[in-house]
């Protein structure tokens, strides 16, 4: 792929030794100094190809005066994440990377920032902070990679990528991942890149193809005990719990450590990550995730993208996320690179809407499971409509919603989302399908 010696040498050392489709389409683009915009879900390996470059770069004799390299991500155990990825695959060499984010003490980061790292890896807002404190200086940025655009911007750092982009050198290469292309991610790419080279590396299926899909359905009153049925049934190796909010998250914590008396150690212990956490807990908690202490993390999207712990084999949605994305996110954390996997969410009578639109999200039909003791249930009459594609029958999505109009319920609104593919000129939108429960 034209890497280095050198490079190849780190690559064997750090265990790698076949590219993912992501990294052998990437990698040689980025090595030729252009600018490309790569979708790609995440479990693909999609780290190591900005790395690689990234590293090949730096390598090279450079202007001083500052960072040669900057990685923008969205939340700072991803940025911890992607330091210790630069770190594993510049071991032997003489570059430096530094992770800027909040929740850590300001002085020690710029203690290590006045040790000139050639790469500095932040989240936006403790990154524009170094820069207005005259800590981080941009002019000798040579190369700058978005990661998880998407999310940086579903969760408002739009304004703030904005203006450090405009600090940065003209002349610099810039490289855009994301899982999706909304039209925000299309029109940041427009705005900021020069001429994009476009790869897509999602397969047609948003949910990874090794990963099985279930949904309960579950009264609310009775998901706690659905949910410690499952993990008795399951014996997962290791599972991620989400939930909505932070305050369902502390709650399906404590009961959880209660009921199974694994917290605080243990083979099987128990911990929970949210954004109320202080830093240095949210650190723990992920490391002890990552080195299999624990064994069941209870969590709000905060990890739902870009955390790569391996030996995941579960997810299981104790509450069914607000947005689409945020399922396909949330599903792949399990399944990485290859591995199987199994999701489980966990629908109320009253979702039935959501779970629609996720499965015309992923152009997938979960499965029903059930548990002796929590019978799936529906309080509509046992008549279902036929599952067609709206390709087919452009009527299909209109019938379901006078279904649900005749059972005294609002129709559900039909998420039309269209592909990256055709945001950005190319190819036609995904064929959808719509379930009525």
């Amino acid at each position: 792929m034209g890497l280095s010696p050198a490079t190849l040498a780190a690559v064997e050392r750090a265990g790698y030794a076949t590219p993912t489709p992501v990294q052998a389409g990437l990698i040689p683009r980025a090595l030729t100094g252009i600018d490309v915009l790569g979708q790609a879900r995440t479990g693909t390996g999609k780290t190591a190809s900005f790395v690689l470059p990234i590293l090949e770069c730096v390598s090279r004799p450079g202007r001083g005066g500052g960072p040669r390299a900057l990685v923008l991500v969205p939340t700072r155990e991803l940025a911890v994440q992607v330091r210790d990825e630069f770190e594993k695959l510049a071991h032997g060499s003489r570059i430096h990377c530094v992770a800027v984010y909040g929740g850590k003490p300001l002085k020690g980061q710029i203690d290590k920032l006045a040790k000139h790292p050639a790469v500095v890896v932040g989240t936006p807002g403790r990154v524009l902070d170094h820069m207005s404190r005259g800590t981080l200086v941009l002019s000798a940025l040579e190369i700058v990679t978005l990661d998880e655009a998407d999310r940086m911007l579903d969760i408002g750092f739009r304004p703030d990528i904005e203006k450090i982009l405009r600090r940065c050198p003209e002349s610099r290469q810039t490289l855009l991942l994301s899982a999706t292309v909304p039209p925000p991610v299309a029109k940041l790419a427009t705005r900021y890149m020069r001429n994009p080279e476009i790869l897509d590396f999602s397969v047609n299926e948003l949910a990874v193809e090794t990963i099985e899909q279930f949904y309960f359905t579950v009264e609310p009153t009775r998901k706690f005990d659905l949910l410690e049925r499952l993990l008795e049934r399951e014996q997962p190796r290791q599972v991620i719990v989400f939930c909505r909010t932070k305050r369902g998250t502390d709650k399906i914590y404590e009961r959880l450590s209660r009921r199974r008396g694994h917290a605080g150690g243990g083979p099987e212990s128990i911990a929970c990550i949210h954004g109320d956490l202080s830093q240095g807990a949210r650190d723990k908690a992920m490391r002890q995730f990552r080195d299999g202490t624990v064994r069941v993390l209870v969590a709000t999207d905060v990890v739902g993208r870009g955390i790569d712990v391996s030996g995941v084999s579960h997810i299981i949605n104790y509450d069914i996320p607000e947005f689409c994305d945020d399922y396909v996110h949330r599903v792949g954390r399990t399944g990485r690179m290859g591995r199987e996997g199994v999701a489980y969410t966990f629908v109320s009578p009253e979702e039935g809407p959501q779970l629609t639109r996720i499965e015309m999200r992923i152009e997938r039909l979960l499965k029903r499971d059930e548990i002796p003791g929590f019978e799936a249930f529906d309080r509509r009459p046992k008549t279902e409509l036929p599952r067609l594609p709206v390709g087919e029958s452009g009527r299909a999505g209109l019938a379901a919603g006078q279904a649900a109009e005749s059972e005294g319920e609002p129709p559900a609104p039909v998420a039309k989302k269209p592909s990256s593919a055709s945001l950005l000129g190319k190819g036609r939108a995904p064929k959808r399908f719509r379930r009525a429960l």
